[in-house]
């Protein structure tokens, strides 16, 4: 038997000094604690993904190039497999090198780049051509890179070429579908080839991408037989011997945690990860005392520890005492820094000074912006002030039909719930409570508001949230058109409503700060449609 380490490891996409240092100590420790005789780093570990234009970048790629002669020369009785990007004469490469007794002996560039969805890899890739086999300890592994596995051809050569085992190096961004769809994706390339799967991912927050870890292992039967968890950092351990078979071959894992749990884990690494990597020395952010801010308060919490977060409520006159109440529970219950800071004297000058543009027109949004847009002023004096980033508790329901005010609760650093339905929101702050009570129950159940005007509910503009939700899905995350929404039971008055609302507020969504994407179809990187259109 000999031993093999799954590094599952976090690293800062374009900090390469840092992730260098990562990676040999991570190769110390696994040789150390584990013996282990070969260990597996993530796709492009050396600089994180995705490096974007910094792959454009000459100093960029000389620093990775330093880096990779220094990352050599600690790999001695050990190998190590490495995800790294490289250029050469031809191209860049989305590459892979074998490292054993302080040399390269293997190298493998991506074969299949995708170019879909969030991806852009043929904007900076070169495509390689061969396959790479190479023997260790007695067996013969075939090298892959990620999107390499979800096309049949790369492992199909692989085994042609004699390879006994895959070794798959991974940066695959999440959603809450993914974890199970790579599984069904891994298990059909398995059992069209009969080759055991070795498969490393990447953890962490980049940007709008989390990365989810979950490296496993599968064997001969399409089996799970060994699982790291999700959103963590773990060396996961497994042995091996010279007829490929896994000394815990019989242990197998066949379950997934939970959507909310997913997600939750989700939202608080790429909080974490976001202000950590971008050197913030915490956050604030408006508590209402309505669920989206609560929610985004406890995940900052969790991400952060209390002592980084500063809540503010900001009372006008349309805010109510169970909105007060809320909002100091849930900061006294999670011990945060918290103040209230009355926006009534400030909304007052602003209607003075508008008093005679406004003569002779009612009231309408226009005085409801005005209120959120002293908070946003608020927010940002103290961003700038204490240097804490500020969080927006909008959610994706409200994202989508310009539910939300450009320049006031839009106005911030990072939109945490940014890709997060209504309806998941509230499953959320459920679990969230199943861990620990942190969201008084009372803000769950009370009617959504914004509290902008005399009684007002968000009802009153929109449908109901569990109707407006599956509208959304369908036709923003499914493509699905106005004639399918409605065949398929919705009423198409509402629907045509939520269409509009949707093209209409485009320009708004261009505007929103960045957030996590944690569905199959997020606005950012992923959705994108032009603000000027005429479909």
């Amino acid at each position: 038997m000999f031993n093999i380490t799954l590094a599952q490891i976090n690293v800062h996409t374009g900090n390469i000094i840092a992730n260098s240092k990562k990676i040999i100590s991570t190769i110390q420790q696994a040789k150390t604690e584990q013996q282990a005789k070969l260990i597996i780093f993530p796709e492009l570990a050396l600089s994180g993904y995705p490096p974007e234009d910094l792959l454009l970048r000459n100093d960029f790629m000389q620093q990775i190039h330093k880096a990779l002669e220094e990352i050599v020369q600690h790999c001695e009785n050990v190998y190590v497999v490495l995800g790294f990007p490289e250029k050469t004469n031809t191209g860049i490469y989305n590459s892979a090198v074998v490292i054993h007794n302080k040399q390269i002996i293997a190298k493998y560039y991506k074969q299949c780049l995708p170019n879909y969805s969030v991806f852009d890899e043929k904007r900076y890739f070169t495509a390689g051509q061969r396959t790479c086999v190479v023997e260790i300890e007695g067996i013969k592994f075939g090298l892959t890179i990620c999107e390499d596995l979800w096309q049949p051809g790369p492992i199909a050569q692989a085994k042609a070429a004699g390879a006994e085992m895959i070794i798959s190096i991974n940066a695959s961004p999440f959603d809450y579908e993914k974890p199970q769809q790579r599984y069904e994706v891994l298990r059909a390339r398995q059992k069209e080839t009969g080759l055991p799967i070795i498969y490393v991912h990447l953890i962490g927050g980049q940007d709008e991408f989390v990365f989810d870890g979950g490296s496993f292992v599968l064997n001969k039967r399409s089996e799970r037989i060994a699982q790291a968890d999700y959103f963590t950092e773990v060396l996961l351990p497994i042995s091996i011997n010279k007829h490929s078979e896994f000394s815990n071959d019989e242990e197998i894992v066949d379950s997934y945690p939970t959507t909310e749990q997913l997600v939750y884990q989700a939202l608080v690494l790429a909080v974490r990860d976001y202000i950590m990597k971008n050197q913030f020395p915490g956050v604030l952010l408006g508590l209402s005392g309505g669920i989206d801010s609560a929610l985004t308060l406890a995940i900052a919490v969790d991400a952060l520890g209390a002592k980084k977060v500063h809540a503010v409520m900001m009372p006008s006159r349309y805010t109510s005492e169970i909105s007060l109440n809320g909002a100091a529970e849930e900061a006294k219950t999670l011990d945060v820094e918290y103040s209230i800071i009355p926006i009534e004297r400030a909304f007052t000058v602003f209607l003075n000074l508008l008093h005679e543009e406004f003569s002779g027109l009612p009231p309408d949004t226009t005085e409801e912006n005005i209120q959120a847009r002293c908070r946003g002023i608020i927010l940002m004096a103290l961003s700038n002030k204490n240097g804490k980033l500020v969080l927006t508790a909008g959610n994706k329901s409200e994202m989508s039909v310009g539910y939300a005010t450009l320049y006031g609760d839009m106005a911030g650093g990072f939109s945490v719930l940014k890709d997060v339905s209504k309806t998941l929101v509230y499953r959320l702050a459920n679990y969230r409570n199943s861990l620990s009570p942190v969201i008084p129950q009372f803000v769950i159940d009370r009617s959504p508001s914004a509290e902008l005007a005399t009684n007002q509910v968000d009802e009153d503009s929109l449908p109901p949230y569990s109707i407006l939700d599956e509208i959304l899905q369908r036709y923003v995350e499914m493509d699905e058109s106005l004639e399918t929404i409605v065949k398929a039971g919705f009423d198409r008055e509402i629907v045509m409503k939520i269409i509009k609302m949707i093209k209409q507020n485009e320009y708004k969504r261009r505007q929103a700060p960045p957030g996590p994407r944690i569905s199959p179809r997020a606005y950012g990187r992923d959705r994108r449609y032009p603000i000027t259109s005429g479909f």
